[in-house]
């Protein structure tokens, strides 16, 4: 007679289901981009700025849409630079495109939209503007990566997961070097707070003895104390 199969604990995971708590949480940690959608006004300059890490590749879209009723179509111009004024893409009468580029250090980074369209003694409708900017994990096109490497879907997801996780190390890594930074500049800082107020005491304590011997001297000589 065989003997029965004994059945899971309820409440106790399966083999091979724990380990994929943690893929399924970091799945839903990762949604999809949405672009930004803004109005910009004839003659007007808007700009959006973002800080990014070292050695990042960033990648955007951007749609520039005519104001309604308009014969001209869409008019305005796309510059994103970063802190120094170094300017990383162009590109005038700008309409529709994509930009990509790498990062060569922690900046922040700006990108300039500048409409073109007179201002007009009535009225005029904005220009809609629509950009959609990736930076790391996701400016990657993980469908080509499948198409060269001849991965699975799951495989790419796991790699998505693996480019997640050492994104999200970094990011902390960086956090705790800001930190130890921080903390150096706030010991040093109170270290020369420390010295200043030894010195000012010192400084304070050298007057008043003076002070003490002059007007002795000066009392003396006038024959008020002996």
């Amino acid at each position: 007679m065989p003997l029965p199969m004994p059945l899971p604990l309820p409440g106790r995971p399966r083999l091979g289901q724990a380990p994929l708590l943690p893929l399924l949480l970091l799945l839903l940690l990762v949604g999809p981009v949405r672009p930004i959608s803004f109005q910009l006004p004839g003659k007007a300059r808007k700009c959006l700025r973002e800080e990014i890490h070292r050695d990042t590749l960033v990648t955007g879209e951007y749609e520039i849409g005519a104001p309604p009723g308009s014969s001209t179509g869409p008019s305005a111009n796309l510059k994103i630079t970063d802190s120094a004024g170094h300017i990383l893409y162009a590109k005038e009468d700008a309409t529709k495109g994509k930009f990509a580029f790498t990062t060569e250090d922690y900046d922040m980074f700006e990108a300039c939209f500048e409409s073109k369209l007179p201002v007009g003694t009535g009225r005029m409708p904005d220009q809609l503007v629509t950009l959609d900017m990736k930076h790391g994990v996701e400016a990657k096109n993980y469908e080509e990566i499948a198409k060269v490497e001849k991965l699975k879907p799951l495989e790419v997801e796991l790699r998505r997961l693996e480019d997640l996780s050492e994104s999200i190390v970094n990011d902390f890594a960086y956090m705790k070097k800001r930190e130890e930074e921080m903390r150096d500049t706030n010991e040093s800082t109170n270290t020369r707070v420390l010295y200043f107020s030894i010195f000012s005491m010192c400084c304070l304590i050298g007057l008043a003895t003076w002070q003490v011997f002059y007007l002795r001297r000066f009392f003396k000589a006038k024959k008020l104390i002996e």
